[in-house]
């Protein structure tokens, strides 16, 4: 092959520092919006960004010339430090240190796009860490507790 191809979509979560309910449905847009423009500053194609107060979904191509870890370290280091500078939120803006990151098959892209755009109502039901375990368990990974 002379040339590199890769297409791998990634549904990455991740938490507001010990989970805060800090994303208010007034200030989502501009932490979503925000989110979004440092995926495209690392050049991933962004289909969609969901969540609630506490946490984010985004579905993403993951950029081959970046590693997982370096775009959700720029993702949340970038994005937590515009929000401080700007003010959004009245206390320190802070995201988890951890994360998770899930590869999806292209076929599933357009259900993990609806799971992601539902997060309201999906929340009304699951709480953020029975949502956590499903995950590790449907990826089967370790189910450590989070604080």
């Amino acid at each position: 092959m002379s040339h590199s191809k890769s297409k791998i979509w990634v549904h990455a979560v991740f938490a507001t520092k010990d989970r805060q309910p800090l994303i208010t449905p007034i200030i989502r847009p501009t932490v979503h919006s925000e989110l979004r423009n440092q995926l495209i500053t690392m050049a991933c194609f962004v289909d969609c960004i969901g969540g609630v107060t506490d946490h984010v979904h985004l579905l993403f191509l993951l950029n081959p010339k970046k590693s997982m870890a370096d775009v959700v370290k720029q993702i949340k280091g970038g994005s937590s430090h515009m929000f401080n500078q700007t003010k959004l939120t009245a206390t320190h803006f802070a995201w988890q240190i951890g994360y998770g990151a899930f590869s999806v098959s292209e076929s599933h892209v357009p259900r993990v796009r609806a799971y992601i755009l539902n997060q309201e109502e999906h929340h009304r039901n699951v709480t953020f860490m029975d949502e956590y375990r499903r995950f590790m368990v449907h990826y089967g990974l370790p189910v450590d507790e989070i604080g």
